[in-house]
């Protein structure tokens, strides 16, 4: 499982020129599963990521989380971050979990994720998303379980 995160002043997915989802200061995840992931990975990358510390605090150092902080959440499917890119041209897939799983897995995150934290917004799996954002810092980091 592959996190992607960012932290932002602002965040929004589009779907047929439809805003979908929307957070101003927080984070936009950009997740993506791999076949081998479980609810085991799940849970571990849920708390992960609401734990992580990448706000800062009254002293300037990166020592809050998105809880901490009453961030929002912004979390969209992108089965891309699961690609090989280490030979040729092209990008393999081969280890990206099917579309099916990866729907599943996606959505039991997402339930993980607001058991313990409801400002969440999502993007939508499969669709063709506009994603923007105004990331502050920059600050983004790789997040694998």
């Amino acid at each position: 499982m592959i996190c992607l995160i960012q932290r932002v002043n602002h965040g929004q997915v589009t779907v047929h020129q439809k805003v979908i989802g929307k957070i101003d200061k927080g984070l936009v995840v950009l997740v993506g599963f791999q076949a081998e992931d479980c609810l085991d990975k799940i849970t571990k990358m849920s708390h992960k990521l609401l734990h992580y510390r990448l706000f800062s605090d009254n002293q300037d150092k990166m020592n809050l989380n998105v809880q901490q902080v009453q961030g929002e959440l912004l979390l969209i499917p992108q089965f891309t971050l699961a690609a090989n890119t280490k030979k040729g041209l092209r990008p393999s897939f081969s280890s990206a979990a099917p579309p099916e799983l990866a729907t599943s897995l996606f959505n039991q995150f997402v339930t993980e994720v607001r058991k313990y934290y409801p400002s969440i917004q999502t993007g939508e799996f499969g669709a063709d998303m506009q994603v923007s954002l105004t990331n502050d810092g920059p600050v983004t980091f790789w997040l694998e379980e």
